[in-house]
Protein backbone atom coordinates (compact mmCIF):
# COMPACT_ATOMS: atom_id res chain seq x y z
CA UNK A 1 0.00 0.00 0.00
CA UNK A 2 2.77 2.40 0.90
CA UNK A 3 4.50 1.91 -2.47
CA UNK A 4 1.26 2.71 -4.32
CA UNK A 5 0.75 5.85 -2.24
CA UNK A 6 4.36 6.92 -2.79
CA UNK A 7 4.12 6.45 -6.55
CA UNK A 8 0.92 8.48 -6.67
CA UNK A 9 2.44 11.21 -4.53
CA UNK A 10 5.20 11.72 -7.10
CA UNK A 11 2.68 12.65 -9.81
CA UNK A 12 2.51 16.25 -10.89
CA UNK A 13 -1.26 16.85 -10.54
CA UNK A 14 -3.55 14.74 -8.36
CA UNK A 15 -7.29 15.14 -7.78
CA UNK A 16 -9.04 13.71 -4.70
CA UNK A 17 -12.81 13.98 -4.77
CA UNK A 18 -15.67 12.64 -2.68
CA UNK A 19 -18.75 13.52 -0.63
CA UNK A 20 -18.78 15.32 2.71
CA UNK A 21 -17.01 13.62 5.63
CA UNK A 22 -15.70 10.90 3.34
CA UNK A 23 -12.04 11.26 4.32
CA UNK A 24 -10.93 12.90 1.08
CA UNK A 25 -8.87 15.55 2.89
CA UNK A 26 -7.19 12.86 4.99
CA UNK A 27 -6.24 10.90 1.88
CA UNK A 28 -4.92 14.04 0.20
CA UNK A 29 -2.85 14.77 3.31
CA UNK A 30 -1.44 11.23 3.19
CA UNK A 31 -0.40 11.73 -0.43
CA UNK A 32 1.20 15.07 0.45
CA UNK A 33 3.24 13.49 3.25
CA UNK A 34 4.33 10.65 0.97
CA UNK A 35 5.56 13.12 -1.64
CA UNK A 36 8.61 13.62 0.58
CA UNK A 37 8.58 17.34 -0.18
CA UNK A 38 7.87 20.33 2.05
CA UNK A 39 4.11 20.82 1.95
CA UNK A 40 2.34 24.12 1.41
CA UNK A 41 -1.27 23.80 2.50
CA UNK A 42 -3.44 26.16 0.44
CA UNK A 43 -6.64 26.91 2.35
CA UNK A 44 -9.39 28.36 0.17
CA UNK A 45 -11.81 28.85 3.07
CA UNK A 46 -12.51 32.31 4.40
CA UNK A 47 -12.13 32.48 8.15
CA UNK A 48 -15.31 33.72 9.81
CA UNK A 49 -14.91 34.16 13.61
CA UNK A 50 -18.67 34.67 13.94
CA UNK A 51 -19.42 31.17 12.61
CA UNK A 52 -18.37 28.84 15.43
CA UNK A 53 -19.28 25.64 13.58
CA UNK A 54 -17.23 26.62 10.52
CA UNK A 55 -14.36 27.68 12.75
CA UNK A 56 -14.48 24.27 14.45
CA UNK A 57 -14.17 22.53 11.07
CA UNK A 58 -11.14 24.62 10.20
CA UNK A 59 -9.52 23.87 13.56
CA UNK A 60 -10.08 20.12 13.05
CA UNK A 61 -8.12 20.31 9.80
CA UNK A 62 -5.41 22.40 11.41
CA UNK A 63 -4.89 19.96 14.30
CA UNK A 64 -4.59 17.02 11.93
CA UNK A 65 -1.87 18.57 9.77
CA UNK A 66 1.86 18.23 10.58
CA UNK A 67 3.25 21.27 12.37
CA UNK A 68 5.99 21.80 9.80
CA UNK A 69 3.54 22.41 6.98
CA UNK A 70 3.26 25.98 5.79
CA UNK A 71 -0.30 27.26 5.45
CA UNK A 72 -1.40 30.04 3.10
CA UNK A 73 -4.94 31.37 2.77
CA UNK A 74 -5.96 31.84 -0.85
CA UNK A 75 -9.73 32.36 -1.08
CA UNK A 76 -9.66 33.81 -4.63
CA UNK A 77 -6.31 34.08 -6.46
CA UNK A 78 -5.70 30.36 -6.80
CA UNK A 79 -4.25 30.50 -10.31
CA UNK A 80 -1.40 32.78 -9.33
CA UNK A 81 -0.56 30.52 -6.37
CA UNK A 82 -0.26 27.50 -8.68
CA UNK A 83 1.75 29.51 -11.20
CA UNK A 84 4.32 30.35 -8.52
CA UNK A 85 4.70 26.72 -7.38
CA UNK A 86 8.08 25.05 -7.82
CA UNK A 87 9.13 21.40 -7.96
CA UNK A 88 10.72 21.78 -4.52
CA UNK A 89 7.34 21.79 -2.78
CA UNK A 90 4.03 19.94 -2.77
CA UNK A 91 0.92 22.13 -2.89
CA UNK A 92 -2.19 20.71 -1.21
CA UNK A 93 -5.23 22.77 -2.20
CA UNK A 94 -8.29 22.22 -0.02
CA UNK A 95 -10.77 22.76 -1.48
CA UNK A 96 -12.06 23.55 -4.97
CA UNK A 97 -15.65 23.69 -3.75
CA UNK A 98 -14.90 26.46 -1.29
CA UNK A 99 -12.98 28.35 -3.99
CA UNK A 100 -15.98 28.13 -6.35
CA UNK A 101 -18.28 29.37 -3.57
CA UNK A 102 -16.02 32.39 -3.04
CA UNK A 103 -16.48 33.39 -6.69
CA UNK A 104 -20.21 32.85 -7.17
CA UNK A 105 -20.78 36.57 -7.65
CA UNK A 106 -18.90 36.48 -10.96
CA UNK A 107 -21.11 36.53 -14.04
CA UNK A 108 -20.79 33.71 -16.57
CA UNK A 109 -18.27 35.48 -18.81
CA UNK A 110 -16.02 36.45 -15.91
CA UNK A 111 -16.27 32.98 -14.40
CA UNK A 112 -15.32 31.31 -17.68
CA UNK A 113 -12.26 33.55 -17.94
CA UNK A 114 -11.27 32.73 -14.35
CA UNK A 115 -11.78 29.04 -15.02
CA UNK A 116 -9.71 29.03 -18.22
CA UNK A 117 -6.86 30.86 -16.48
CA UNK A 118 -6.87 28.34 -13.63
CA UNK A 119 -6.80 25.38 -16.02
CA UNK A 120 -3.92 26.94 -17.94
CA UNK A 121 -1.89 27.29 -14.75
CA UNK A 122 -2.68 23.70 -13.77
CA UNK A 123 -1.61 22.34 -17.15
CA UNK A 124 1.66 24.30 -17.04
CA UNK A 125 2.55 23.87 -13.37
CA UNK A 126 5.99 22.46 -12.59
CA UNK A 127 5.38 21.47 -8.98
CA UNK A 128 3.34 18.73 -7.32
CA UNK A 129 -0.25 19.88 -6.79
CA UNK A 130 -2.93 17.89 -4.97
CA UNK A 131 -6.51 19.13 -5.25
CA UNK A 132 -9.36 18.26 -2.92
CA UNK A 133 -12.85 18.66 -4.38
CA UNK A 134 -16.37 18.00 -3.16
CA UNK A 135 -18.96 15.93 -5.00
CA UNK A 136 -22.21 17.90 -4.81
CA UNK A 137 -24.18 16.58 -7.79
CA UNK A 138 -25.30 13.21 -6.38
CA UNK A 139 -28.28 14.53 -4.45
CA UNK A 140 -31.45 16.39 -5.33
CA UNK A 141 -31.41 19.45 -7.55
CA UNK A 142 -30.91 22.47 -5.26
CA UNK A 143 -34.07 24.46 -4.66
CA UNK A 144 -32.43 27.85 -5.14
CA UNK A 145 -30.72 29.33 -8.22
CA UNK A 146 -27.47 30.06 -6.38
CA UNK A 147 -27.34 26.42 -5.26
CA UNK A 148 -27.77 25.21 -8.83
CA UNK A 149 -25.13 27.64 -10.01
CA UNK A 150 -22.67 26.34 -7.42
CA UNK A 151 -23.42 22.71 -8.26
CA UNK A 152 -22.98 23.22 -12.00
CA UNK A 153 -19.82 25.30 -11.77
CA UNK A 154 -18.16 22.91 -9.34
CA UNK A 155 -19.17 19.87 -11.38
CA UNK A 156 -17.69 21.36 -14.55
CA UNK A 157 -14.52 22.40 -12.74
CA UNK A 158 -13.96 18.96 -11.21
CA UNK A 159 -14.43 17.31 -14.60
CA UNK A 160 -11.96 19.66 -16.27
CA UNK A 161 -9.36 19.24 -13.54
CA UNK A 162 -9.95 15.49 -13.67
CA UNK A 163 -9.08 15.53 -17.36
CA UNK A 164 -5.65 16.94 -16.47
CA UNK A 165 -4.92 15.10 -13.22
CA UNK A 166 -3.41 11.63 -12.96
CA UNK A 167 -4.30 9.92 -10.76
CA UNK A 168 -7.85 10.88 -9.82
CA UNK A 169 -9.19 9.37 -6.59
CA UNK A 170 -12.74 8.97 -5.32
CA UNK A 171 -13.04 8.59 -1.55
CA UNK A 172 -16.37 7.21 -0.35
CA UNK A 173 -17.77 4.60 2.01
CA UNK A 174 -14.48 4.34 3.86
CA UNK A 175 -12.60 3.33 0.72
CA UNK A 176 -10.24 5.01 -1.74
CA UNK A 177 -10.80 4.25 -5.41
CA UNK A 178 -8.26 5.10 -8.09
CA UNK A 179 -10.51 6.21 -10.94
CA UNK A 180 -7.56 6.54 -13.31
CA UNK A 181 -7.16 2.75 -13.13
CA UNK A 182 -10.78 1.67 -12.70
CA UNK A 183 -12.46 4.11 -15.06
CA UNK A 184 -12.30 5.38 -18.63
CA UNK A 185 -11.25 8.96 -19.19
CA UNK A 186 -13.79 11.27 -20.81
CA UNK A 187 -12.95 14.32 -22.85
CA UNK A 188 -12.78 17.60 -20.91
CA UNK A 189 -16.13 19.20 -20.26
CA UNK A 190 -17.04 21.32 -23.33
CA UNK A 191 -17.67 25.04 -22.85
CA UNK A 192 -21.30 25.76 -22.05
CA UNK A 193 -23.36 28.62 -23.47
CA UNK A 194 -24.37 31.26 -20.93
CA UNK A 195 -27.56 30.52 -19.09
CA UNK A 196 -29.69 32.73 -16.86
CA UNK A 197 -28.98 32.89 -13.16
CA UNK A 198 -32.59 31.93 -12.32
CA UNK A 199 -34.81 29.04 -13.25
CA UNK A 200 -32.31 26.57 -14.77
CA UNK A 201 -31.82 22.97 -13.64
Amino acid sequence: MRSIVTQAAQKRVILVTGPARSGKSEWAETLAIESGKPVIYVATAKVDPTDSEWQHRIEQHQHRRPTDWRTVEVPVDLGATIQQATDRNCLLIDSLGTWVANLLEQDDACWEKTLQELLKYIENCVGNVIFVAEETGWGVVPAYPVGRLFRDRLGMLVRRVGAIADPVYLVTGGHVLNLSILGNRLAPYPPCPPYPRRGFN
